[in-house]
């Protein structure tokens, strides 16, 4: 009848929607999501998925954006904004947990290797991306999409790094998860430790004017290092992978001496 619910009775009640299963899988989940599941990847195949399915993804997102928002790097920072809530980073007690019998100190050498190692491999991981468009040119197209699915999933691990050595270092942000995502994300575009003597302003903060601008900036340096990754055949790989290993580890032992120092 007209009004009435429509209800598919040829499925079981919570089986899965076979339509659903069919789509690609950069449909079915959030480019958002797909930042955060490419960081968490521990293996080359893992980290290449997770950057294809992000390019595909951010692909239809820079369409609807627009050329000025996507030049300027006004998009990018909006994707970065939308993805920092969803990093899971771990608190003080859950970090001393899952590395038993190492001091903070030790522990906060073995988030930075830990970082500089991931950044490097999704570096590798696009260089090899890369060398393959290489070798198919009409998917050279794709190649500025792919640099920004790099900067986004390389500054996804680092946020995670900036939370994870603030909650070491008993220095937490306050406020609701969002509020506290919203305060590391700015400790990494400002490449500096969290101001403890000033309130947490949260996502209103990282939202205004002022704060975008300085978050537009540094993706889009960031952006211009991993021009690198873009090398012909495998030399890419290499370049990308140890730019970002350094660049990474600069900002964890940058960060460490700022909150050693408090």
């Amino acid at each position: 009848m007209p009004g009435e619910p429509r209800f598919d009775r040829s499925r079981p009640s919570g089986s899965p929607d076979p339509a659903e299963s069919e789509r690609p899988e950069s449909e079915r989940r959030s480019v958002h999501d797909l930042a955060v599941h490419t960081a968490e990847q521990t293996t080359a195949a893992g980290r290449s998925k997770g950057l294809a399915l992000m390019t595909r993804g951010l692909t239809t997102s820079a369409r609807g954006a627009g050329v000025r928002a996507v030049g300027g790097g006004r998009w990018l920072a909006d994707e970065m904004v939308q993805i920092a809530p969803r990093i899971r980073f771990r608190d003080l007690k859950t970090l001393r947990e899952h590395h038993p019998e190492r001091t903070d100190e030790e522990i906060a050498q073995i988030l930075v290797r830990h970082a500089a190692r991931t950044t490097a491999a999704i570096g590798a991981a696009a260089g090899v991306l890369a060398s393959v468009e290489y070798a198919a040119p009409a998917t050279l197209l794709a190649a500025p999409v792919q640099l920004a699915a790099e900067t986004l999933a390389v500054a996804t691990v680092e946020l995670k790094l900036v939370a994870e050595l603030h909650e070491l270092a008993g220095q937490p942000a306050r406020g609701s998860l969002v509020d506290r995502a919203a305060a590391y994300l700015m400790s990494w575009t400002r490449q500096r430790a969290i101001d403890p003597t000033k309130p947490n302003s949260g996502l209103a903060a990282a939202l205004g004017q002022t704060a975008k601008r300085e978050l537009r900036i540094r993706l889009m340096r960031r952006l211009s290092r991993n021009l690198t990754s873009l090398a012909p055949l495998l030399a890419g790989a290499a370049a990308g992978a140890e730019i970002n290993r350094r660049t990474t580890r600069a900002l964890g032992d940058k960060l460490l001496a700022e909150l050693r120092g408090r």
